[in-house]
């Protein structure tokens, strides 16, 4: 506790909104579009039921946060640029979803604290370690993880992290290629055993390495931390990896 305020994430002051509406169309239009997207779904029993849950995947595609949405059997929550807030159509059905509205140009320090926001309310975040979505035109797609999302899970060290492998999703609706969906395409989702930070810790065998750090001045602390969330991050985009993730 005594490292606490270096990883130490403050919950912004954004509502999730939406759960009428939400709950309304997890149970009447969602196994309507899994049967429709022809989603092979596997791995769904490694999903917590309940409590806060972090739901990371691979991205390659737009309608990537929908298929993890209908498939996940759980509200979920995404952060979502502000840009998809200013169509008023949009807007309605990314706060209908409980979708969370986040700037860009201010820095990656708020949106940890918007997604906060999602874990603090003992509910599943949707993110994606990549940052952004793959852009390259041949395999392997998966990108390098952004380790801000290893700071998320370290600010809550017992939150299940769960791995999870997109496929065929950008075959599915390309972007900049495809204009509709092509629903006849198979979409596939498999999900891995999820992990928290502090079985991580206890994996590797860091927890004395991290109680020494109490010790040290701020900037060895900040240094051995930012190691170990890139270290953290490697680890787990290759547990995606693993789950099929092209």
């Amino acid at each position: 506790m005594a490292l606490e305020s270096h990883w130490k994430i403050t919950p912004a002051n954004n509502r999730i909104s939406g759960d009428k509406s939400y709950g309304f169309m997890r149970w009447t239009l969602a196994p309507f579009f899994r049967m429709i997207l022809r989603v092979k779904i596997r791995g769904i029993s490694n999903v917590p039921k309940s409590g806060p849950t972090i739901l990371a995947a691979n991205h390659l595609s737009h309608v990537d946060p929908l298929v993890v949405i209908l498939a996940s059997r759980r509200k979920t929550h995404y952060l979502a640029k502000d840009g998809h807030f200013r169509n008023f159509a949009l807007a309605s059905f990314m706060r209908a979803t409980g979708q969370i509205e986040t700037n860009r140009e201010t820095g990656g320090s708020e949106a940890l604290s918007s997604a906060a926001v999602v874990l603090h309310a003992k509910r599943a975040l949707g993110i994606f370690p990549e940052g952004t979505r793959s852009k390259r035109e041949e395999p392997p797609f998966l990108l390098r993880g952004k380790t801000g999302f290893a700071r998320l899970a370290a600010a809550y060290p017992g939150v299940p992290v769960v791995p999870i492998g997109l496929t065929g999703t950008r075959n599915f609706m390309a972007p900049s290629k495809h204009k509709f969906p092509r629903f006849w395409r198979r979409v596939g989702i498999s999900y891995g055993k999820p992990i928290t930070w502090w079985e991580w810790l206890e994996k590797k065998g860091d927890l004395e390495q991290l109680q020494a750090l109490a010790h040290k001045e701020d900037y060895e602390v900040k240094a051995a931390l930012a190691a170990m969330y890139r270290e953290f991050t490697d680890a787990f985009m290759e547990r995606i990896r693993g789950q099929g993730a092209p």
